[in-house]
């Protein structure tokens, strides 16, 4: 006499899968602050070296955890519109949802810098790293003046050709969610005579804002095409580039349900 055989049981299956997704996320994000801090203080000892040499080891980090991310979490991504880049420096305006797109976009754009929040830089060994990038930060509540300070620093960032990426709502904000956009980007870029290129992706799906937790899949980063600035009002730039974002995100959602 034979026996059937025994079929898997579903749930545990999926609460197998479950824990392994956990211990994933667990142990990359545990990955990441530890190589933060030792490839930092690795950074601040080799400063010497000068920026290009610098940045080129941290282009290296952030292909690292990315190669890190998939193997551990499943997650990898995708990246439609590379050919639109313009072949000058310029501004980048990104959607900003979770903590990967700031060690994708090293990946993805040539050399270039971010407006960050000044209290960035006061984090030991992490703050003081970034202080090697020449980010331009800001004091999020200084209204006028903070805007003032991302033109006057940006453009000596553009004219040094390094790329100057912004995220125009000025937080992470939850997948599915927009807040207002702010000028300072657009009015850099016009300000410099560049365009703006604006960046949707659904990151905030798979990594969110708050949250160890990283799903399995694949992130959808599209770039649009680049916008001219010259001529126009920055407020209807501003919208344009808040259209292209949202809308394509929306259309993310719909192709990848």
């Amino acid at each position: 006499m034979t026996t059937s055989p025994t079929r898997p049981d579903t749930s545990s299956r999926r609460g197998a899968e479950a824990m392994r997704q956990w211990v994933g996320s667990l142990t990359f994000t545990c990955a990441l602050f530890v190589s933060v801090l030792l490839y930092g203080s690795l950074l601040l000892l080799l400063f010497p070296l000068g920026h290009a040499r610098i940045y080129r080891m941290v282009r290296w980090w952030a292909d690292w955890m990315l190669a890190l991310l998939e193997l551990l979490c499943g997650l990898d991504f995708t990246v439609e519109g590379l050919e639109r880049l313009p072949r000058g420096n310029t501004v980048v305006l990104m959607k900003h949802s979770s903590t990967w797109e700031t060690l994708a976009q090293i990946h993805i754009f040539p050399p270039q810098t971010w407006v960050i929040k000044r209290e960035l830089l006061w984090a030991p060994i992490l703050g003081w790293a970034l202080l090697l990038l020449k980010p331009i930060a800001i004091n999020r509540s200084g209204g006028r003046s903070a805007v003032q300070h991302v033109i006057a620093e940006g453009r000596r960032r553009l004219e040094e050709g390094l790329w100057v990426i912004i995220f125009p709502e000025g937080t992470r904000v939850p997948a599915g969610q927009t807040r207002r956009y702010g000028l300072s980007g657009v009015l850099l870029a016009s300000a410099a005579g560049r365009p703006v290129v604006p960046v949707a992706h659904n990151a905030g799906e798979f990594w969110p804002r708050r949250g160890l937790l990283k799903k399995r899949g694949t992130i959808h980063v599209v770039i649009g095409t680049p916008i001219a600035t010259a001529g126009r009002d920055p407020r209807e730039i501003n919208a344009e580039v808040q259209h292209f974002i949202e809308s394509t995100l929306a259309e993310i959602a719909a192709t990848t349900r």
